[in-house]
């Protein structure tokens, strides 16, 4: 079995909570009959070290492809959240049951720090990533510590703080009715809802206590229920746990306009300077995740936020999402 090496990842921050994100790495790769068991052996203290750090990154252990990928998830036996029983926003293809491709946006188009699927009441508790192939240039995924960031926006913005954890928010998009392959946020609405008619589209959206628009191009207007902005963990702390960030930033396509993609959930408005100040706090904070080939990172998802840098080349980085 691969020897492990556990370190803080280079240039990483750190606070008294520890390093961000954690490196687990082999002098050796593993070889890929072992994959899932070596996954399953280490799942007890990778659990416990993410509870702690956010994010564990793993190098080195010679994962080359989707069903290797796929071996190293299984080992963890955690519970599977599809991305088609999800309502996530990106257009993603399947490459096995649990694995898909990361996202299908073109390479000029970055997207913006977010808690996946924080936008909709059904969301990951975590995430893996898996870097199949890394970009010529660019393409690094920037990781951000969410409860670290509540804390300084509470020293600086404290009204707004506030405002967050006592109103919630709402979240309204345009959903296409195909899949828009050149928008980060184009999944159809079909998709989205699993939904192959009008009615059944509506179904759902009513269970789910969204409220709704059809427009004249067969595209679907959406407004969320109420959601939290801010969320208390396990341990106590609290996250900036939302999708305001990529929504004020990164909603922009031919139907969405990010500026009025959100609002409190009294239905008031978000101030911009304060939504600056989140953003200028959270890049002070922001790791890049610089891909090496065979990389996997497991995130969690109610403590960290993720996104894309812009890349050129092939990029090829896959996930699969843990209920």
């Amino acid at each position: 079995m691969a020897s492990l090496q556990i370190t803080g990842f280079d240039g990483g921050p750190v606070d008294e909570q520890g390093t961000f994100p954690l490196l687990y790495s082999t002098a050796e790769p593993l070889d890929s009959s072992a994959v899932q068991n070596w996954a399953a052996s280490v799942r007890q203290s990778v659990a416990t070290q993410l509870s702690r750090h956010g994010a564990v990154v793993f190098r080195g252990l010679g994962l080359a492809d989707d069903a290797a990928f796929d071996a190293f998830v299984a080992g963890f036996d955690w519970p599977n959240f599809t991305y088609v029983e999800s309502l996530s926003n990106a257009v993603r293809r399947n490459r096995t049951e649990r694995v898909f491709t990361a996202n299908e946006a073109p390479p000029d188009v970055s997207i913006f720090l977010h808690h996946e699927m924080a936008q909709t009441p059904m969301y990951p508790s975590r995430l893996f990533f898996f870097c199949e192939q890394p970009a010529q240039s660019g393409g690094a995924t920037p990781i951000c510590r969410s409860d670290w960031l509540l804390q300084q926006l509470a020293e600086e913005a404290p009204d707004f703080v506030h405002a967050c954890a006592a109103k919630g928010v709402m979240y309204s998009q345009t959903m296409p009715a195909d899949d828009d392959l050149a928008s980060g946020q184009g999944r159809s609405w079909r998709s989205t809802l699993s939904a192959d008619s009008v009615a059944v589209a509506e179904a759902k959206l009513h269970n789910l206590g969204y409220r709704w628009q059809w427009q004249a191009d067969d595209s679907l207007h959406v407004i969320t229920p109420v959601l939290p902005a801010v969320r208390e963990l396990a341990d106590g702390s609290r996250s900036f746990f939302n999708q305001l960030i990529a929504a004020f930033f990164g909603w922009q396509d031919a139907r969405n306009d990010g500026s009025k993609a959100i609002c409190f959930g009294d239905g008031t408005a978000i101030d911009a300077d304060a939504m600056a100040t989140a953003i200028r706090l959270a890049e002070t904070l922001t790791l890049d995740l610089q891909w090496q080939q065979g990389d996997v990172a497991l995130i969690d998802n109610l403590r960290v936020m993720h996104g894309r840098r812009a890349f050129a080349g092939e990029r090829r980085v896959l996930a699969s999402l843990v209920a």
